[in-house]
């Protein structure tokens, strides 16, 4: 079974109803700084982590007197607009004593489904996690509609988690787990201490209540676990209204752990060797060799290019003599590759008239 202890990279799912009182409105500082301290301690560790935080709307809400009833959609986007400067802050603030960065990350179910913006955020997203930074994330919803939406961060959390490559995914729940009913309502409810696949059954067991300031109920969570999983990340979930969950979970909380179907980077470099090339890159001897011991494709190694492609497509690397080396995702379009092959990275900014990335093709982004 997964552990806390196996995690290189974790993505931590937090619920409105824990982070805010549900009477007052306001924030739970005592559990907030709790949390920090837990997060400071993973990182100790060497772990880095994300935050995907819903909270926005439920903090606005209350600062500006609307209802505990359902919101229209134009309510919703003033209350987030409000609340996200108050919860971008307070967990600046509630990370600062221990000398962690925080960043704030706005997203749209649009971000992930159009691929530049998809690239655009992982390389965003993993500059910020190699800079020691703990990126907090939530759906932008001052302008999210229900057409561009998740509409619940269980899936929102899945999604960072395939996105930055996380092996952990940890969804902090008003439960602690995945049970065959819901145990509030029924004393015979079965939990499910580790689940290795997602069966039917299981889905028809899962309910659809959130907690009235959260959007999420048990399908969702079982959504987000079918995603994870399926990119190679663990998902758990845990009980996270008690102070320090994340130490919790780590000593042995009770807890239900969805377990990985591969490795997150082998699963990836199985989804890139099975897309449909667009175009190809043909490199020199030395880039050959390079690429074999796990360097990057730079410009200065490709000697032809074939396309037309995309930033982010899929492409060939073939050598001299036309024998495939295997394919990765371009960080430029053939016209960009077409200019910069040939040419060292430090002259990539003077041929193109702006700043480039280094690699044509970055070694996370290829299979061989």
């Amino acid at each position: 079974m997964a552990t806390l202890t196996d995690a290189r990279r974790i993505v931590i799912k937090i619920g409105s109803a824990l982070l805010v009182d549900r009477g007052s409105g306001d924030l739970r500082r005592d559990w907030l700084t709790a949390l920090a301290d837990d997060v400071a301690w993973l990182k100790s560790l060497g772990k880095d982590v994300a935050l995907v935080s819903s909270g926005s709307i439920a903090l606005g809400r209350g600062v500006l007197g609307l209802p505990g009833t359902d919101l229209s959609l134009e309510q919703s986007q003033a209350a987030a607009a409000v609340g996200q400067i108050r919860l971008a802050r307070a967990y600046e603030e509630a990370l600062a004593p221990h000398g962690i960065t925080t960043g704030q990350v706005l997203v749209t179910l649009e971000d992930s489904t159009d691929r530049r913006r998809y690239l655009n955020s992982r390389a965003t997203m993993a500059q910020l996690l190699g800079l020691g930074v703990v990126p907090i994330v939530n759906e932008n919803d001052t302008i999210a509609t229900d057409e561009i939406r998740y509409g619940d961060n269980d899936r929102l959390a899945a999604q960072v988690a395939v996105t930055v490559g996380a092996d952990q995914l940890i969804l902090l729940s008003d439960v602690d787990g995945f049970y065959s009913a819901n145990p509030q309502t029924d004393p015979g409810a079965q939990h499910y201490p580790v689940v290795a696949h997602i069966t039917p059954e299981m889905e028809q067991q899962a309910g659809d209540a959130g907690s009235g300031l959260s959007k999420g109920g048990m399908r969702t969570k079982l959504m987000a676990g079918r995603m994870a999983t399926a990119a190679g990340c663990n998902m758990a979930i845990t009980e996270g209204s008690v102070l320090h969950p994340l130490r919790g979970l780590y000593d042995g909380a009770r807890a239900t752990w969805f377990t990985a179907q591969d490795d997150p980077h082998v699963a990836r470099k199985r989804w890139i060797a099975a897309m449909k090339p667009r175009g190809a890159l043909t490199v020199d001897t030395g880039a050959a060799r390079a690429l074999k011991s796990g360097k990057s494709l730079l410009p200065a190694g490709v000697t032809a290019v074939t396309g037309p492609f995309g930033r982010g497509d899929p492409v060939a690397i073939e050598d001299e003599v036309g024998h495939k080396l295997g394919q990765g995702l371009s960080r430029y379009t053939s016209e960009e590759a077409r200019v910069i092959r040939g040419h060292r990275s430090d002259q990539i900014e003077g041929l193109l008239g702006y700043p480039g990335r280094a690699a044509l093709i970055h070694r996370d982004d290829m299979a061989f």
